[in-house]
């Protein structure tokens, strides 16, 4: 994404046209917006309720509506090229990984220069989402004006699936003292103060966390029980995501670019991190600039996983000790819909097959956005199943039949899983490169049946 890349400014109001199904946006997040401005823009009547009073979910530190994960030294992982919408570039001057303050601030740039922000009610939780018998859905809100109950023809969920914190099951023997919070509830090393932290986990946020811890706390221990690789964020001078191939290359093309990044960065078991069981390119991508750095400084120590708790000391599986008054998980968050009851749809370890990623066959009208773990970024995955659905609602898309979307989601979903090593977090990873173009390929496809069938019943009207 360039500069030059950036769409007309919409400058005058878009009318919506009543004839379209009624749709309904859950959410003002990343993914919500580029769900509300794709309907917008094709003029289909819908709703976009945020449970907060401002835009930006992940990215808004301390989000009204108590769910954002976002700290003050939050950047991100994906460079602003590789993460920005299509047709609406990050501004010129951002370094080549925003912080979170300025993603932010381009979310309000999005907004605005695409005129839908007015579409959005704010302070308005979904309380429940249900089927009704003519096939509708019918959704209950809780905001400013009381409880109400709407029907609409099509949900596009979009509230994100890092916010509901995971928790360690079971839990450990013994008893700890101290005090522990989840990595979606640190927001600055000024928590770390003078601590003996121990920070449990392998991803971004736990690096992050632990390299703050660093220069904050007292101590600062990370444990991790299983190893990973651990990319940094430039190579050669430049963004290591840089280096990209077309969508339709194999994915061993795309485990090679990872496996160099991953080995151009270095191992990390002469820094007392354990060696990974799997190849570069087999887990989700953590990248970290300092962590070697603070870890060879002596300023981080490196432990496995834990064994038990002795009040203010945590032992760990190769039977060292250490002594530690806060513990910060940063072991990942857990998919959850709280307005949808279990009987409609049920994530459970995380597993969720999905047409695309985005809607399932036996649940027509309901398409969820952003619900993908990509290797990159969210907001252009989200953007292009925001436009597909929206040529959908507005007559522009004709799906193939339900057999070969059964078919296509499940080959889609394990070769998805193949991938990647077994566990909740890689449930739903993509190639990012190839989910973009096999959508695109779909929507054509898609667009080249509505013609047919519409030729056909304009056909069939004139005999």
């Amino acid at each position: 994404m360039k500069p030059v890349h950036r769409s007309a400014a919409v400058m005058a109001p878009i009318a919506c046209d009543e004839s379209l199904p009624k749709t309904c946006v859950i959410g003002a997040g990343s993914s919500g917006l580029a769900a509300a401005k794709a309907l917008y823009l094709a003029g289909i009547p819908f709703d976009c309720f945020e449970k907060g009073s401002e835009i930006g979910g992940n990215w808004l530190l301390d989000n009204p509506n108590g769910q954002s994960a976002c700290y003050q030294s939050l950047e991100i992982n994906t460079s602003c090229p590789r993460m920005a919408f299509s047709d609406f570039p990050m501004p010129a001057d951002y370094p080549a990984y925003a912080r979170h303050d300025q993603v932010h601030a381009y979310f309000e740039q999005y907004a605005a220069h695409f005129g839908f922000r007015h579409t959005i009610t704010f302070r308005t939780n979904v309380v429940a989402v249900t089927r009704t018998e003519d096939g509708r859905w019918k959704v209950d809100i809780e905001g400013p004006e009381g409880a109400q109950s709407r029907i609409y023809e099509a949900i596009l969920v979009a509230n994100g699936h890092h916010w509901d914190p995971h928790w360690p099951e079971p839990s450990y023997p013994g008893t700890f003292t101290g005090e522990q919070i989840h990595a979606h509830d640190y927001r600055s090393g000024d928590q770390l103060e003078g601590r003996d932290l121990l920070v449990v986990g392998a991803g971004n946020s736990a690096m992050d966390i632990t390299v703050a811890g660093a220069d904050r706390a007292k101590s600062a221990t990370l444990s991790i029980r299983r190893g990973q690789w651990v990319m940094r964020k430039f190579l050669f001078g430049k963004a290591t995501d840089q280096i990209a191939f077309p969508g339709w290359i194999p994915w061993w093309a795309t485990r090679l670019r990872l496996r160099v990044g991953a080995l151009a960065s270095g191992g990390l078991k002469k820094y007392g991190l354990p060696k990974p069981a799997h190849a570069p390119g087999q887990s989700h991508p953590v990248q970290s600039e300092e962590i070697r750095t603070q870890i060879a400084a002596g300023k981080i120590t490196v432990r496995p996983g834990i064994r038990r708790f002795d009040a203010d000391h945590v032992e760990f599986t190769d039977g060292t000790r250490t002594r530690a008054d806060l513990i910060v998980w940063a072991i990942g968050y857990k998919v959850t819909f709280p307005f949808l009851d279990f009987t409609v749809i049920n994530p459970e370890e995380n597993e969720l097959a999905l047409w695309k990623r985005t809607v399932h066959p036996d649940l027509p009208g309901l398409y969820f956005i952003g619900l993908l773990q990509p290797v990159g970024a969210v907001m252009p995955l989200a953007e292009a199943q925001s436009a597909w659905i929206a040529d959908l609602l507005s007559g522009g898309y004709f799906p193939p039949t339900e057999a070969q979307i059964r078919k296509q989601m499940m080959t889609d979903h394990e070769r998805n899983k193949s991938r990647f090593y077994e566990s909740p977090r890689h449930t739903m990873e993509v190639d990012f490169d190839y989910f973009l173009w096999d959508l695109a390929r779909e929507r054509k496809a898609g667009a080249k049946r509505a013609e047919d069938r519409s030729k056909h019943h304009e056909f069939v009207s004139t005999k």
